[in-house]
């Protein structure tokens, strides 16, 4: 038995074999948010009063070390909890987003550059399918004006990410041969790579 909940004063309990704790304390009561496989039950038991600072601080303790309980022991639990994450480094870093990138050289000053501006007409004609490619998917532009590299990030969870391989990672061949035809890009690139926020 765990604590999954306190809301308006009522203290709610609940049994699963797998438990996800997401644990966020604000101002002076406490909520506990819990992720659930199906086939749970829940309990009020009522409380007397709102939790104050020091009611908050202790029902966290019990809530933590209850949590321990069920966590598999390794340094890759404590960071992430995800059933499809994937370890690297004999368990020292684990990743569950995958990203593609698109990238290639361009010309000219960063400020004035035509070729940079015709890359990004080029981007805004084909984010509305990137953006659609997962419900998870975040995209990142970078420039540098120093090496002239233009790149493109598509990151999206590791379990989204295989059906968008498979696919081609599709736009991007449409999105590559455009940008090949642009005067003064050159050195276009993609790859595959593990993209995490730590």
């Amino acid at each position: 038995t765990s604590v999954i909940g306190i809301s308006s004063g009522t203290l709610y309990t609940g049994r699963t074999k797998e438990r996800k704790h997401h644990i966020h304390v604000v101002s002076r009561s406490v909520t506990v948010a819990t992720t659930y496989l199906p086939h749970f039950a829940t309990h009020p038991l009522e409380l007397h009063r709102p939790a104050t600072m020091k009611t908050s601080v202790a029902i966290l303790s019990v809530l933590a070390a209850s949590a321990s309980a069920f966590a598999p022991a390794g340094p890759a639990f404590a960071r992430h909890s995800s059933a499809l994450n994937v370890d690297l480094a004999n368990g020292a870093m684990s990743f569950d987003r995958v990203c593609r990138e698109w990238r290639c050289k361009y010309e000219g000053d960063k400020a004035t550059s035509e070729s940079l501006e015709q890359i990004a007409k080029a981007v805004e004609e084909v984010l509305p399918e990137v953006k659609s490619i997962s419900d998870g998917v975040t995209v990142n532009r970078l420039v540098c004006g120093g090496c002239l590299d233009f790149k493109l990030m598509i990151t999206v969870p590791l379990e989204d990410f295989g059906a968008w391989e498979e696919g081609g990672h599709q736009p991007e061949e449409a999105f590559l041969e455009k940008i090949k035809a642009i005067d003064g890009v050159s050195q276009v690139e993609t790859q595959t790579i593990t993209n995490m926020l730590i």
